[in-house]
């Protein structure tokens, strides 16, 4: 019985985990651009007709094509930290919406940033160090996993 309740529990945990593993602004990551469109060098809005679930999330695709890439190497396109801001997680640890059109693709990855109110803060990644903030902000984004997975 003990064995049942512990396996229960873990499965509440991902489940939890899951949903709140990425930023899901207007109900969607990446506030409903298609991810894959971004490793094409282009920030384009999804269609919710072509939409899917990874991981409790919702994702949009411009084309059924698209939907198909993704669900076929969903790894290779998921944003980087759940869609939360790249310079925001490295320079303060802190969790910080996105404008979905201020994006980089940098070593393979898709990092995404904020751009509002006259602050871009992908440019202020990539004029201060991107590769220490990019691992400071690995480390801040483990450490929030690891926070959520003990509550």
């Amino acid at each position: 019985m003990k064995s049942i309740l512990t396996v229960i529990t873990i499965c509440l945990c991902m489940v939890v985990n899951a949903q709140t593993k990425f930023l899901t602004k207007k109900g969607f990551v990446a506030e409903g651009y298609d991810v894959t469109e971004y490793f094409n060098g282009n920030a384009a809005e999804g269609n919710k007709m072509y939409s899917t679930i990874y991981e409790g999330a919702k994702f949009a695709f411009k084309t059924e094509e698209n939907k198909k890439k993704f669900e076929a190497n969903p790894i290779k396109y998921l944003p980087q930290y759940g869609g939360y801001c790249a310079y925001a997680l490295g320079y303060k640890d802190d969790l910080v919406d996105i404008n979905a059109e201020t994006f980089e693709i940098r070593d393979g990855k898709l990092y995404l940033f904020y751009n509002s109110w006259g602050i871009n803060t992908l440019k202020k990644w990539l004029k201060e160090n991107p590769t220490e903030l990019k691992s400071r902000a690995d480390m801040n984004w483990e450490k929030i996993n690891c926070k959520k997975s003990k509550n």
